[in-house]
Protein backbone atom coordinates (compact mmCIF):
# COMPACT_ATOMS: atom_id res chain seq x y z
CA UNK A 1 0.00 0.00 0.00
CA UNK A 2 2.66 2.29 0.73
CA UNK A 3 4.65 1.77 -2.54
CA UNK A 4 1.59 2.58 -4.48
CA UNK A 5 0.71 6.07 -2.15
CA UNK A 6 4.31 7.05 -3.03
CA UNK A 7 4.21 6.74 -6.26
CA UNK A 8 0.89 8.19 -7.17
CA UNK A 9 -0.39 10.90 -4.53
CA UNK A 10 1.18 14.44 -4.25
CA UNK A 11 3.03 14.74 -1.45
CA UNK A 12 0.43 17.34 0.45
CA UNK A 13 -2.02 13.77 -0.04
CA UNK A 14 0.47 11.90 2.05
CA UNK A 15 0.83 14.92 4.63
CA UNK A 16 -3.02 14.48 4.80
CA UNK A 17 -2.78 10.85 5.70
CA UNK A 18 -0.48 10.71 7.85
CA UNK A 19 -2.06 13.69 9.82
CA UNK A 20 -4.94 11.20 9.78
CA UNK A 21 -2.65 8.86 11.90
CA UNK A 22 -1.15 6.67 9.12
CA UNK A 23 2.02 5.60 10.81
CA UNK A 24 3.65 3.96 7.62
CA UNK A 25 2.85 7.30 6.24
CA UNK A 26 4.62 9.48 8.37
CA UNK A 27 7.78 7.10 9.42
CA UNK A 28 8.48 7.00 4.88
CA UNK A 29 8.42 10.73 4.97
CA UNK A 30 10.66 10.70 7.68
CA UNK A 31 12.88 8.74 5.88
CA UNK A 32 12.72 10.00 2.15
CA UNK A 33 12.90 13.79 3.36
CA UNK A 34 15.89 13.23 5.48
CA UNK A 35 18.45 15.06 3.03
CA UNK A 36 15.76 17.64 2.92
CA UNK A 37 15.99 18.05 6.57
CA UNK A 38 19.85 18.16 6.34
CA UNK A 39 19.87 20.82 3.74
CA UNK A 40 17.90 22.73 5.76
CA UNK A 41 19.39 22.52 8.97
CA UNK A 42 22.90 22.56 7.16
CA UNK A 43 22.17 26.40 5.85
CA UNK A 44 21.36 27.51 9.76
CA UNK A 45 24.39 25.83 11.09
CA UNK A 46 26.77 26.97 7.68
CA UNK A 47 28.67 23.45 7.74
CA UNK A 48 28.31 19.55 7.24
CA UNK A 49 25.26 17.59 8.91
CA UNK A 50 25.84 14.31 9.80
CA UNK A 51 22.85 12.61 10.51
CA UNK A 52 24.27 10.42 12.21
CA UNK A 53 26.45 12.42 14.90
CA UNK A 54 25.02 15.56 15.26
CA UNK A 55 22.25 16.60 17.32
CA UNK A 56 21.24 19.31 15.06
CA UNK A 57 19.91 16.70 12.85
CA UNK A 58 17.65 15.23 15.43
CA UNK A 59 15.84 18.91 16.19
CA UNK A 60 15.79 18.82 12.34
CA UNK A 61 14.12 15.99 12.09
CA UNK A 62 11.82 16.44 15.14
CA UNK A 63 10.99 19.83 13.57
CA UNK A 64 9.68 18.44 10.34
CA UNK A 65 7.73 15.84 12.23
CA UNK A 66 5.84 18.88 13.79
CA UNK A 67 5.54 20.48 10.64
CA UNK A 68 3.74 16.62 9.23
CA UNK A 69 1.72 17.40 12.32
CA UNK A 70 0.33 20.98 12.28
CA UNK A 71 0.88 21.72 8.37
CA UNK A 72 -2.14 23.39 6.67
CA UNK A 73 -2.72 23.14 3.05
CA UNK A 74 -5.14 26.16 3.18
CA UNK A 75 -2.82 28.65 4.59
CA UNK A 76 -1.34 28.62 0.80
CA UNK A 77 2.46 27.68 1.18
CA UNK A 78 3.43 24.32 -0.16
CA UNK A 79 4.73 21.52 2.75
CA UNK A 80 7.94 21.80 1.87
CA UNK A 81 8.42 25.72 2.10
CA UNK A 82 6.18 25.77 5.26
CA UNK A 83 9.00 22.41 6.92
CA UNK A 84 11.95 24.33 6.03
CA UNK A 85 10.54 27.28 8.43
CA UNK A 86 9.85 25.36 11.37
CA UNK A 87 12.73 23.14 10.52
CA UNK A 88 15.07 26.25 10.23
CA UNK A 89 13.23 28.16 13.46
CA UNK A 90 13.75 25.02 15.51
CA UNK A 91 17.58 24.52 14.98
CA UNK A 92 18.19 28.40 15.89
CA UNK A 93 16.47 28.16 18.86
CA UNK A 94 18.21 25.24 19.59
CA UNK A 95 21.66 27.18 19.03
CA UNK A 96 20.36 29.86 21.16
CA UNK A 97 19.68 27.91 23.86
CA UNK A 98 23.32 25.90 23.79
CA UNK A 99 25.38 29.11 23.76
CA UNK A 100 23.71 30.56 26.98
CA UNK A 101 24.44 27.15 28.59
CA UNK A 102 27.80 27.48 30.62
CA UNK A 103 28.14 24.00 30.12
CA UNK A 104 28.38 24.44 26.35
CA UNK A 105 32.06 24.09 24.81
CA UNK A 106 33.26 24.53 21.10
CA UNK A 107 34.03 20.26 19.74
CA UNK A 108 36.63 22.13 17.66
CA UNK A 109 38.58 23.09 20.56
CA UNK A 110 37.90 19.26 22.22
CA UNK A 111 39.46 17.82 18.99
CA UNK A 112 42.53 20.28 19.05
CA UNK A 113 43.36 19.20 22.66
CA UNK A 114 42.86 15.57 21.93
CA UNK A 115 44.19 14.60 19.21
CA UNK A 116 46.28 17.53 17.96
CA UNK A 117 49.12 19.47 19.55
CA UNK A 118 50.53 21.14 16.50
CA UNK A 119 48.32 23.86 15.08
CA UNK A 120 50.12 23.99 11.70
CA UNK A 121 48.38 20.34 11.33
CA UNK A 122 45.04 21.17 13.59
CA UNK A 123 44.57 24.15 10.67
CA UNK A 124 45.36 21.86 7.58
CA UNK A 125 42.60 19.49 9.17
CA UNK A 126 39.92 21.76 9.42
CA UNK A 127 40.62 23.25 6.11
CA UNK A 128 40.92 19.37 4.54
CA UNK A 129 37.13 18.90 6.88
CA UNK A 130 35.76 22.27 5.10
CA UNK A 131 36.40 21.00 1.52
CA UNK A 132 35.11 17.83 2.11
CA UNK A 133 31.58 19.82 3.61
CA UNK A 134 31.46 21.62 0.20
CA UNK A 135 31.99 19.09 -1.22
CA UNK A 136 29.47 16.81 -0.58
CA UNK A 137 26.88 19.53 -0.42
CA UNK A 138 27.67 20.98 -4.12
CA UNK A 139 27.21 16.85 -4.77
CA UNK A 140 23.06 17.01 -3.11
CA UNK A 141 22.87 20.25 -5.17
CA UNK A 142 23.64 19.02 -8.29
CA UNK A 143 21.67 15.99 -7.92
CA UNK A 144 18.84 17.54 -6.64
CA UNK A 145 19.26 19.79 -9.42
CA UNK A 146 19.44 16.83 -12.20
CA UNK A 147 16.21 16.43 -10.76
CA UNK A 148 14.42 19.56 -11.25
CA UNK A 149 16.20 19.71 -14.99
CA UNK A 150 13.64 16.82 -15.42
CA UNK A 151 10.54 18.76 -14.75
CA UNK A 152 11.68 21.29 -17.39
CA UNK A 153 12.72 18.45 -20.19
CA UNK A 154 16.32 19.42 -19.41
CA UNK A 155 19.64 17.86 -18.62
CA UNK A 156 22.72 19.12 -17.52
CA UNK A 157 24.86 18.04 -20.26
CA UNK A 158 22.54 19.60 -22.50
CA UNK A 159 23.17 22.65 -20.99
CA UNK A 160 26.42 22.83 -21.14
CA UNK A 161 26.13 22.76 -24.88
CA UNK A 162 23.68 25.81 -24.82
CA UNK A 163 24.98 27.98 -22.53
CA UNK A 164 26.30 31.12 -23.69
CA UNK A 165 29.97 31.29 -24.76
CA UNK A 166 30.51 35.27 -24.03
CA UNK A 167 30.49 36.84 -21.02
CA UNK A 168 27.86 39.30 -22.02
CA UNK A 169 25.45 36.74 -23.28
CA UNK A 170 25.58 35.19 -20.40
CA UNK A 171 24.96 38.31 -18.20
CA UNK A 172 21.68 38.98 -20.49
CA UNK A 173 20.53 35.23 -19.67
CA UNK A 174 20.99 36.01 -16.02
CA UNK A 175 19.48 39.25 -15.48
CA UNK A 176 16.56 37.73 -17.93
CA UNK A 177 16.07 34.69 -15.53
CA UNK A 178 16.14 37.08 -12.24
CA UNK A 179 13.73 39.27 -13.98
CA UNK A 180 11.75 36.01 -14.91
CA UNK A 181 11.85 34.86 -11.38
CA UNK A 182 11.12 38.01 -9.51
CA UNK A 183 7.52 39.20 -11.69
CA UNK A 184 4.89 36.88 -9.81
CA UNK A 185 2.95 36.72 -12.56
CA UNK A 186 5.67 35.49 -14.60
CA UNK A 187 6.78 33.60 -11.95
CA UNK A 188 3.69 31.14 -11.69
CA UNK A 189 3.53 30.69 -15.60
CA UNK A 190 6.70 29.09 -15.88
CA UNK A 191 5.56 26.91 -12.31
CA UNK A 192 2.39 26.38 -14.45
CA UNK A 193 3.53 25.61 -17.76
CA UNK A 194 7.19 24.40 -17.00
CA UNK A 195 8.28 27.20 -20.27
CA UNK A 196 9.23 30.56 -20.44
CA UNK A 197 6.14 32.76 -21.31
CA UNK A 198 8.32 34.88 -24.09
CA UNK A 199 5.91 37.27 -25.31
CA UNK A 200 5.62 37.95 -21.83
CA UNK A 201 8.93 38.34 -21.03
CA UNK A 202 9.75 40.13 -24.10
CA UNK A 203 7.68 43.39 -22.55
CA UNK A 204 9.83 43.34 -19.58
CA UNK A 205 13.57 42.85 -20.89
CA UNK A 206 15.29 45.12 -23.57
CA UNK A 207 16.29 41.79 -25.70
CA UNK A 208 14.36 40.66 -28.35
CA UNK A 209 12.42 37.37 -29.06
CA UNK A 210 14.78 35.82 -30.68
CA UNK A 211 17.61 35.96 -28.06
CA UNK A 212 15.28 34.70 -25.66
CA UNK A 213 14.26 31.78 -27.83
CA UNK A 214 17.72 30.82 -28.45
CA UNK A 215 18.92 31.23 -25.33
CA UNK A 216 15.89 29.86 -23.68
CA UNK A 217 17.13 26.16 -21.70
CA UNK A 218 19.71 28.34 -20.03
CA UNK A 219 17.29 30.77 -18.69
CA UNK A 220 14.98 28.20 -17.50
CA UNK A 221 17.84 26.55 -15.63
CA UNK A 222 18.76 29.99 -13.91
CA UNK A 223 15.05 30.14 -13.19
CA UNK A 224 15.54 26.94 -11.13
CA UNK A 225 18.74 27.55 -9.33
CA UNK A 226 17.40 30.93 -8.08
CA UNK A 227 13.52 29.04 -7.29
CA UNK A 228 15.44 26.09 -5.51
CA UNK A 229 17.75 28.45 -3.58
CA UNK A 230 20.95 26.46 -3.82
CA UNK A 231 24.07 27.71 -2.15
CA UNK A 232 26.79 27.04 -4.44
CA UNK A 233 25.09 26.86 -7.79
CA UNK A 234 23.85 30.87 -6.79
CA UNK A 235 27.49 31.35 -5.90
CA UNK A 236 28.64 30.16 -9.38
CA UNK A 237 25.68 32.95 -10.25
CA UNK A 238 28.24 35.34 -8.60
CA UNK A 239 31.41 34.03 -10.01
CA UNK A 240 29.87 34.28 -13.76
CA UNK A 241 28.47 38.23 -13.53
CA UNK A 242 31.79 39.25 -12.17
Amino acid sequence: MLRHLENDLPLEDLIALAQEGDQSVQNYLLKTYQPFIAKCVSEVCKRYIDTTKDDEFSIGLSAFNEAIISYNRERGSSFLAFAKLVIKRKVIDYIRYTQKSPAAISLDETYDIELMENPTEIIAAKQQYQLAQDSWYRKQEILDFKEKLKEYKLSLAELTEVAPKHRDARETAIRTAITLYEDEQLRGYVLAKRKLPIKQLVKKVEISKKTIERNRKYILAIFIVLKEDYLYLKDYLKVVRQ
